[in-house]
């Protein structure tokens, strides 16, 4: 059998002398069936470029070569990057050459050996949400993708408009792509066994709202509304604009109400806000 199981991802591990660590999130899966699960899920075929971040020992890369044209792996931990296309020339020698292993900080990452077309990644649960963030906003290649992340986070990322679970997360990506928790993963499939349950969340690109505002500055908006969650947004948002009056004013001319809070608005919501404030500082700069 090509994909990894227990004995033979404890045997990789002990070869290398691994052990885990927190602060990396090592959580490796040791299911095959797992992996074909996420694999199936993903909708991975012959003519994608899988971007893989974190591949560790390499359950789910094994998996992703039997579908796809090529993988990508972005590995931070140089031991795992060095043995990766070892195990994969050992257990699936016709396709080593379809592998890519690019050792960095996922985060750091700008530039990657192929142009990926979709993304499927056991991701840290440490750093998920900032690294999927950055693959958005860094490779607008990929259009769909498969990610496993800490149930919890999945549930904050796909959260609505007026859940107690919305936030930056779920802003921050609606900007991007529409997204929805299409299952969960037990922790018993993982070495070491983590004590949380995972979530698989689904992602499929759209474009961001019409706004002449950057994301840079939506998101900004973003930050200051959750920043002080209780508040409501006249008070939340008046740092950006030196007073709850300005506010105030900014948010009626993007027709939203000064006295909600942010859990209750759209993305949408966001960058009429942005675009407003930045014709109140427009007028401002003009008048000064």
């Amino acid at each position: 059998m090509s994909l990894l199981d227990p004995t033979a991802v404890r045997r990789i591990a002990t070869g290398l002398g691994l052990r885990p660590t927190k602060q990396r999130g090592q959580n490796f899966v040791t299911d095959a069936n797992t992996v074909r699960r996420i694999v199936a899920a993903s909708g991975v075929g012959p003519d994608d470029v899988v971007l893989e971040i974190g591949p560790g020992l390499g359950s789910l890369t094994l998996g992703l070569l039997e579908v796809a044209d090529a993988v990508v792996a972005v590995e931070i931990d140089e031991l795992l990057a060095g043995e990766l296309p070892t195990t994969v020339a050992e257990r699936m020698p016709a396709r080593a050459d379809a592998l890519a292993v690019v050792t960095a900080d996922a985060l750091g990452v700008t530039t990657l050996p192929r142009d990926p077309t979709v993304v499927v990644a056991n991701l840290p649960y440490n750093v998920s949400v900032p690294v999927l963030l950055h693959l958005l906003a860094t490779f607008p290649s990929w259009q769909r993708g498969l990610v496993m992340v800490q149930l919890e986070v999945a549930d904050r990322l796909v959260a609505g408009p007026g859940s107690k679970i919305y936030g930056v997360p779920s802003v921050k990506m609606a900007w991007y792509a529409a997204s929805s928790r299409i299952g969960t993963v037990p922790p018993s499939v993982f070495w070491p066994v983590p004590n949380v349950d995972s979530g698989l969340v689904q992602i499929v690109r759209r474009p961001p709202p019409a706004t002449t505002a950057t994301r840079e500055q939506v998101f900004a908006v973003v930050d200051a509304a959750f920043g002080q969650r209780r508040k409501m947004l006249r008070s939340a948002l008046s740092g950006l604009v030196g007073s709850s009056a300005a506010a105030s004013e900014v948010l009626s001319a993007a027709d939203v109400d000064p006295q909600a809070r942010g859990e209750m608005l759209q993305v949408g919501d966001f960058a009429r806000i942005a675009e407003q404030l930045e014709h109140a500082r427009a007028a401002r700069d003009v008048q000064g």
